[in-house]
C-alpha cells in the first residue's frame, strides 16, 4: 500500500488523482491534502479519504475548515508555506504528488525530497526554474521524480528498457491548442474565453491559456532538459493535433518509440502513482480502428514566439527561465483579467527577458526574488 500526500487537491490534476486513488483502493491511500482557497471541496475531499492532515493557504479559511470537520477529530488542519512543508514533510507518506499551480510548489517539493519521499511531479515550475537544484539532490537522496503530465510521461514510458546514452533526440508533442494555424493578424481580436477552449484537454483556466499560446509547450521543453538530461537542441516540438501520440523517444539507429492513448490525465497519473505497475483502468480505450488518421504538423513559432523565447531562456539557463516563467504568470493573470491582450502575453515575456540581468547559478531565494522583480517589472508596464 502506497501511502500518498497530495499539493493541489483540490484542482484538476488534484482531483483526478483522488479518482485514480477510488478505483486502486488495495494499492494507494491519502495521508496527506493540502489546496489553497476551496474548502467546500476540500472538506469534501477530507470526509471521504480522512487524511491525517490538511492545509489551505490562509489561517481564516483554516478555521473554517476545522469548525466542519470538527466531528472527525483525527485530521490536523495547518495553513501557509510552512502548512505546505508540514504536508511535504509528513512522515505518514510514501511519496507526494505535487499538483500545485505556480512558485509556490518549490520549496515543499524540496523539502519532500530532502525527506527522501518519491515525487510525482505535476508542477511546472519547479523544474523550470530550480531543476538544477531537484535533480542532483533527487539523485543524492536517492529519490525518483517520475512525471505526471502526458508528454513527459509518454517520454518516460518510451524510455522503459533503454540506454538513455541511445537517445538521439525527444520528441514533444503539441495540441497546437484553440488557435493552431492562425497567423498573428487573426489573434489581436481574441479574448480569454476563445483561449480556454481547447480542443482536446479538459484543464485549469491558466493551463488552458499556456496551451493557447504554446508557452505551455515552452516550459515542458524546459522540464524535458532536466527529467531526461538532454540538451535543448536535442528536443524537437512536433504538433500532433488529434493528442493521441502523446511523445516519443527516437534513438540513434533511427528507431522511434512513441505512447499513444485517449487524452486522458488519469492515465499518466496512474502510470506515475503505481509505476512499475500497470493495473485497469476504467473507462474506453484508443482503438485504432476509429482512427481517421494521425498528423504532423511544425509549430509556427513565427506566431507563437513564446515557444521560441522558451528555448532561447533554456539555453541561457541561470535565472532567465524563472524571468520566463513567472513574465507569463503575471501575463496570463492580466489576460484573463481582460487587461490586455493575447498577444501581449509572449511581448511581456520577450520584454521581461530582455530586461532581466541573469543569474548563473540561482539558488532557491534568489529564485524566488527573480520571480518578484520579474512580477514587479510586468506591473510598471501594464499600469
Amino acid at each position: 500500500m502506497k501511502r500518498i500526500g497530495i499539493l493541489g487537491s483540490t484542482g484538476s490534476i488534484g482531483t483526478q488523482t483522488l479518482e485514480v486513488v477510488r478505483n486502486n483502493p488495495d494499492d494507494l491511500t491519502v495521508t496527506a491534502l493540502a489546496a489553497g482557497t476551496n474548502v467546500d471541496l476540500l472538506e469534501k475531499q477530507i470526509r471521504e479519504f480522512r487524511p491525517k492532515i490538511a492545509c489551505l493557504w490562509s489561517e481564516e479559511s483554516c478555521k473554517d475548515l476545522r469548525t466542519r470537520i470538527a466531528d472527525l477529530g483525527d485530521t490536523e488542519v495547518v495553513s501557509g508555506m510552512e502548512g505546505l512543508i508540514r504536508i511535504a514533510e509528513y512522515p505518514g507518506a510514501d511519496a507526494l504528488v505535487t499538483a500545485i499551480v505556480g512558485m509556490i510548489g518549490v520549496r515543499p517539493t524540496l523539502e519532500a525530497i530532502k525527506c527522501g519521499k518519491d515525487i510525482m511531479l505535476a508542477n511546472k515550475e519547479t523544474l523550470v526554474t530550480a531543476g538544477h537544484i531537484l535533480m542532483p539532490l533527487a539523485r543524492e537522496r536517492g529519490v525518483s521524480v517520475l512525471p505526471v503530465d502526458s508528454e513527459h510521461s509518454a517520454i518516460f514510458q518510451s524510455l522503459q528498457g533503454e540506454d538513455p546514452a541511445t537517445i538521439d533526440r525527444i520528441i514533444l508533442t503539441a495540441s497546437g491548442g484553440p488557435f493552431r494555424g492562425k497567423k498573428r493578424e487573426e489573434l489581436t481580436g481574441m479574448t480569454a474565453e476563445d483561449a480556454l477552449k481547447h480542443p482536446n484537454w479538459s484543464m485549469g483556466r491558466k493551463i488552458t491559456v499556456d496551451s493557447s499560446t504554446l508557452v505551455n509547450k515552452g516550459l515542458e521543453v524546459m522540464e524535458v532538459k532536466w527529467l531526461f538530461d538532454v540538451e535543448p537542441d536535442r528536443i524537437q516540438v512536433v504538433v500532433q493535433p488529434q493528442s493521441i501520440i502523446h511523445s516519443a523517444v527516437q534513438y540513434v539507429d533511427g528507431s522511434m518509440i512513441a505512447q499513444l492513448g485517449l487524452p486522458d490525465m488519469k492515465l499518466p497519473i496512474q502510470y506515475a502513482l503505481l509505476y512499475p505497475d500497470r493495473k485497469p483502468m476504467p473507462g474506453p480505450k484508443l482503438d485504432l480502428y476509429d482512427l481517421s488518421g494521425i498528423t504532423f504538423e511544425k509549430p509556427d513559432m513565427e506566431t507563437f514566439k513564446g515557444l521560441g523565447l522558451a528555448f532561447d531562456a533554456l539555453k541561457a539557463g541561470g535565472s532567465l527561465p524563472t524571468v520566463y516563467n513567472a513574465a507569463n504568470e503575471k501575463a496570463v493573470a492580466l489576460f484573463l483579467d481582460h487587461k490586455i491582450r493575447f498577444l501581449d502575453i509572449a511581448d511581456l515575456i520577450e520584454k521581461a527577458m530582455a530586461h532581466h540581468k541573469n543569474i548563473a547559478d540561482p539558488n532557491v531565494d534568489q529564485i524566488l526574488a527573480t520571480e518578484l522583480e520579474t512580477y514587479d517589472y510586468l506591473r510598471t508596464l501594464s499600469e
